[in-house]
């Protein structure tokens, strides 16, 4: 019966090991996707200052032609993709904004009953 209790430790425990080494898998792909995303903002803020300083500055129109804000536009665009994808869609109402936001309202129609 000893050799049993034994073996079933030992393999609770491999699980245990198991559960916390694919937790740390997780988290440190969501800490490289942060890492990432951190980079890719900071490339994009200088490479368009740059873009935009370059070609305002050389171009007839200036500063105030479409031209000179395209790849800023563009890149931009894939730039808040990549942001959703890291930080989900959720980040801006979180998970229990619309919770939150019908139970504001209802506490609002209360009073205004009294």
């Amino acid at each position: 019966m000893e050799k049993y209790s034994i073996e079933l430790y030992s393999e609770t425990e491999e699980t245990s090991d198991f559960r916390k080494e694919e937790a740390y898998l997780r988290a440190k792909k969501k800490v490289d996707a942060l890492v990432g995303f951190y980079w890719h903002l900071a490339s994009y803020v200088i490479v368009n200052l740059f873009l935009i300083i370059l070609i305002g500055v050389n171009s007839n129109n200036g500063f105030t032609e479409f031209g000179t804000y395209a790849t800023a536009l563009f890149w931009g665009i894939g730039l808040v993709f990549h942001f959703l994808g890291v930080f989900g869609p959720n980040f801006f109402f979180g998970n229990n904004w619309e919770k939150r936001k019908i139970e504001e309202f209802m506490n609002k129609e209360e009073q205004n009953w009294e």
